[in-house]
């Protein structure tokens, strides 16, 4: 049949050659036309399995570009797709010809009427930034998919996006009110409801009267029956709604200009509900029941997904859940707090649950729904640690034979051996899942046609719909078949014709779609060399394996402040895809690939790709995939400059802990501030290192940490240097509330950075060590983690030194003395690169496990703890606190916020990154942008900033950062906690 018939390759050139497509672009365009590898690489997938290089992305700046990228790709014959937040897991923002991005400048809300409650946007609009502009006015937008601080409007209309309070409000298509459009014919009008309202496309009115028997049938079954075409909105008892009936065609008949969307009420009051059950189906068997009682959103969790975020935050992340090994996560509303309570109990009382808590609004509920908000990126992987992929990302049946079809679903894996963590929208019959299906190598791809070709006709069997709420794509198209008659596809490929006869709306899609083992990603990345810098022992030692942890979920897209985290702060200033987490990886992923980035790892588009990354590290955290670009980046740097020449910066700024310790050896401090206080001698200084010359240069500690030690040492006017069989097995007295045991001994760690250009930390350290009731250890070697050397990809050098701090902290670390860091960045090093470094050295675990933050051990439980010890009083202190980015990541900054908290001080942690970061900011050609970074949160914090107020930034770069940019200086927790030292009541 001719629908079903497979196109040509979507490699397949376009009716005219790529350079004349771009040249015609350029002509009719005003935004940016790219057709540059990179670019191309960065918009080959979204968030599916699939790839598809495009010829040329554009950005267009308003409708006016909109319309003439279509009017080209109409003249050329060239494919024309829309993306807007590229979060697509089926694969249908990918297209071989023109990919064109609306979310960089088509972002505008035009309008809001709390009247009639509805808002006017552009498709690039993203959907929180419609929440925030709503929320003013009491309003909102109903679904909101996990993504919806990314998400584009425009996406969320072309999938028909739901999310978890869909059960309440309806899917987008069920929030639409009209829709501006431009079809394959070049026909612009408003897409509408009622009378006429089929016009504008002749023939569909009569398309519609001859397949009426068909489409009241086979269509509109369930709420979430989304696949293929929703042709039951063209009815006429449903109100011939052609606005609602374009929700969900995939940019494969019309391209979208803008949209007025209705609005809701936000809700008065809303009370989370945890419902916990044996198992998931046994939840989704309470799912009829629990509706009767009008939920705002029911969503399913298992509990190893909640444990693989266990694995991947840690245990703080995650609140007490009741009894159970799956749980409903169901919310309540009502006009006020005890209506909603009410509301909550009665629905307890028809859960047949094993457990029930609830959870009132605040910071425990947050955690929970970010567990959910997160679950496309933490179930990818299984809790073997395998990869698990999308595909099968959102099938749906009726919820009331939900359970049933979950237990055949899981007897469907496991016949095929293939595990996954299922969790979504459960109120709705939806099933969000991953699957660790093999994808790696060309002979898995028939185990996943059958998967894929089994688990439809097992949906299809319980009258479900292979798409719940994203769309077919390249996912599922193919499997269409197996959901709907001869009859109705053929009612498909009629539909297309009208709106679109050239198939130049994104083709391979929904009509004529390309095979569901087609244009797979994986398998055409084959395994790099083994590393030679970091171990990647989480991904087999393989950079191609470690590199497509990134399954394109966007979450480094989002707002910082909207997200809760610091990840890709360069993508934030210059919103550009290339800065993001996902940009970097796509390019790494096609460096894999070797088909379109060439030359491996000194490929130019690799290092355009990473040149504005900070290596914050805060991907490591918050991307939920648990993707390191600083460890990409330093690895590809190894690689490329491995035996070569570095640039100059790399000496200047990657050996900057050996300069500092030359300059203090030879006494130089004094001399060399005067030298480059003369601001010439400082820009040169700072061009011939690569560095910009706007920067200054840190001044250099007269006397740095180790020597005023040293001195204080030999004058007894401190304790002495003890070796490490003193340390742990005398009891000296040496505190002034009496003796000291064993167990009171700490090493003090003063990594590069403090010793040579800040000691008053370590030493305000020292201070509060003992005032703790601490004896403070400082070896009498120097230790460096080798940072700077890991930041400019010198790893050979990175482990030399790392070799010779285990060979000094080692012996304190196995014998069970804590080490307390000052420097974030380093201890960092120590925390999570140290591993991947040096990975078969024993010590290198011991020397993790024992360094920690000041925070950390002072609020840690004793023995470790202190034993009776409460901080000095900070009543009444404002605190503006800048956490280092790599403490966030690694660390974590929550024991921080609570010394501070527990001592009386009233804190405001920013979120985001200085700027600096390191060598980052310094370099030339990084300052703009990392000036930029600042402007997100620091620099206008600083500019607010209240007389008295405390700016705390344990960061060296940090402090530097806003010194440099705003004249303010930042003291460390050690420095903030020692000025206010004295008599107080013991705990």
């Amino acid at each position: 049949m001719a629908t079903t018939a497979v196109p040509p390759s979507p490699q397949t050139p376009a009716a005219v050659s790529a350079a004349d497509l771009v040249h015609e672009l350029r002509r009719a365009v005003g935004g940016e036309v790219d057709d540059a590898t990179r670019r191309r690489a960065e918009y080959s997938t979204d968030a599916s399995n699939y790839r598809v290089v495009p010829q040329v992305v554009v950005f267009p700046r308003d409708t006016d570009d909109l319309l003439a990228v279509s009017e080209v790709a109409r003249r050329t014959g060239s494919a024309l797709t829309l993306r807007g937040g590229g979060t697509s897991v089926a694969g249908n923002a990918i297209g071989p010809g023109i990919v064109v991005d609306t979310s960089r400048h088509l972002t505008a809300v035009r309008e809001i009427d709390p009247e009639t409650r509805t808002a006017v946007v552009e498709p690039g609009v993203v959907m929180s930034a419609l929440q925030a502009a709503a929320r003013p006015h009491g309003l909102r937008f109903g679904p909101d998919p996990s993504t919806q601080n990314r998400a584009t409007l425009g996406g969320m209309i072309g999938n028909n996006a739901c999310g978890p309070h869909a059960v309440a409000y309806g899917r987008t298509a069920d929030n639409v009110v009209a829709l501006d459009v431009v079809d394959g014919h070049g026909r612009r009008f408003t897409a509408g409801a009622g009378s006429g309202a089929l016009d504008p496309v002749p023939g569909l009115a009569g398309l519609v009267t001859a397949n009426l028997q068909t489409i009241r049938t086979e269509f509109g079954r369930f709420g979430r029956q989304v696949s293929g075409y929703s042709l039951e909105h063209l009815l006429p008892e449903r109100g011939a709604d052609l606005a609602k009936f374009l929700v969900g065609t995939e940019g494969t008949l019309v391209t979208l200009l803008g949209a007025t969307v209705r609005l809701v009420p936000i809700a008065d009051a809303a009370v989370l509900v945890v419902l916990g059950y044996a198992d998931m189906p046994s939840a989704a068997d309470a799912v009829p029941a629990l509706l009767a009682h009008e939920p705002l959103a029911i969503e399913g969790l298992d509990a190893r997904l909640v444990d693989v975020v266990r694995r991947h935050k840690g245990e703080a992340h995650v609140p007490a859940l009741p009894e159970g090994a799956g749980w409903l996560m169901v919310e309540m509303g009502g006009a006020t707090r005890e209506e909603a309570l009410d509301r909550a109990r009665a629905m307890v009382a028809d859960a047949a649950a094993v457990s029930a808590q609830v959870v009132p609004a605040g910071p425990e509920a947050a955690s929970l729904w970010q567990i959910r908000a997160d679950g496309a990126g933490l179930g990818g992987r299984t809790p073997s640690g395998a990869q698990a992929w999308p595909g099968w990302e959102d099938a749906a049946v009726p919820p009331e034979r939900l359970g049933a079809y979950l237990r055949d679903f899981d007897a469907l894996m496991a016949r095929h051996g293939v595990d996954g963590l299922p969790y979504g929208h459960f109120g709705d019959g939806c099933i969000h899942v991953r699957l660790d299906v093999p994808l790696e190598r060309a002979d898995d791809v028939p185990g996943f046609r059958a998967f894929m070709t089994e688990a439809a006709q097992l949906v299809t069997s319980y009258g479900g719909s292979l798409s719940g709420e994203h769309g077919d794509g390249r996912a599922r198209g193919e499997l269409l078949s197996l959901m709907y008659t001869p009859a109705a596809l053929d009612a498909f490929a009629q539909v297309k014709h009208l709106f679109d006869p050239a198939d130049v709306l994104n083709p391979g899609v929904v009509v004529a779609p390309r095979p569901i083992d087609a244009d797979l990603r994986r398998p055409h990345a084959a395994p790099l060399p083994r590393a030679t810098g970091f171990a990647f022992a989480h991904d087999d030692g393989d950079f191609t394996t470690a590199v497509h942890r990134c399954v394109g979920v966007g979450k480094c897209r989002a707002d910082s402040s909207a997200a809760g985290g610091f990840m890709c702060p360069s993508y934030l200033a210059t919103r550009d895809e290339k800065d993001s987490t996902r940009g970097r990886a796509r390019v790494l992923q096609e460096m894999a690939n070797g088909s379109v980035v060439g030359d491996g790892w000194r490929s130019k588009e690799v290092h355009e790709a990473l040149d504005l990354c900070l290596s914050c590290k805060a991907c490591s955290s918050d991307c939920p995939a648990g993707v390191d670009m600083a460890q990409y980046k330093a690895e590809v740097l190894h690689r490329t400059y491995q035996g070569r020449l570095r640039p100059v910066n790399h000496y200047a700024l990657g050996w900057l802990p050996r300069w500092s310790a030359l300059v203090g050896r030879l006494r130089l401090a004094r001399p060399a501030n005067a030298v480059l206080g003369v601001r010439p001698i400082a820009q040169l200084v700072l061009a011939l290192g690569g560095m910009d010359t706007r920067r200054s240069i840190p001044r250099f500690a007269e006397v740095p940490f180790r020597a005023w030690w040293a001195q204080e040492s030999r004058t007894g006017r401190t304790h002495r240097n003890q070796g490490v069989g003193e340390a742990t097995t005398a009891a000296t007295s040496s505190h002034a509330t009496g003796g000291v045991d064993v167990a009171r001994r700490v090493v003090l760690w003063s990594d590069s950075f403090s010793d040579g250009f800040d000691p008053d930390v370590p030493r305000a350290m020292i201070a509060v060590l003992r005032d703790a009731g601490y004896e403070v250890i400082v070896p009498d070697q120097p230790a460096c983690c080798g940072l700077t050397w890991i930041s400019t990809g010198q790893l050979d050098g990175a482990r030399r030194r790392l070799t010779d701090l285990l060979a000094v902290l080692g012996p304190y670390a196995v014998n069970g003395i804590p080490i307390v860091g000052v420097e974030p960045s380093c201890t960092a090093v120590l925390r999570s690169d140290l591993l991947d470094l040096l990975p078969d050295d024993p010590r290198a675990a011991a020397v993790a496990r024992a360094t920690r933050t000041l925070a950390e051990l002072l609020t840690a439980p004793a023995p470790v703890g202190p034993d009776g010890w409460v901080p000095p009083r900070l009543d009444g202190v404002e605190v503006l606190a800048q956490p280092h980015c790599h403490h966030h990541s690694v660390m974590g900054y929550q024991q921080d916020l609570a010394l501070l908290q527990d001592a009386g001080a009233h804190v405001r942690a920013l979120a985001g990154c200085c700027g600096l970061a390191g060598n980052f900011g310094m370099e030339k050609g990084h300052y703009d942008v990392s000036v930029a970074v600042a402007e997100r949160a620091l620099l206008p914090a600083l500019r607010d900033l209240t007389p008295g107020t405390v700016l705390l930034a344990d960061g060296f770069s940090c402090r530097t950062q806003a010194d440099q940019l705003a004249g303010a200086a930042g003291v460390h927790l050690a420095q903030l906690l020692a000025e206010r030292l004295g008599p107080r009541p013991q705990a």
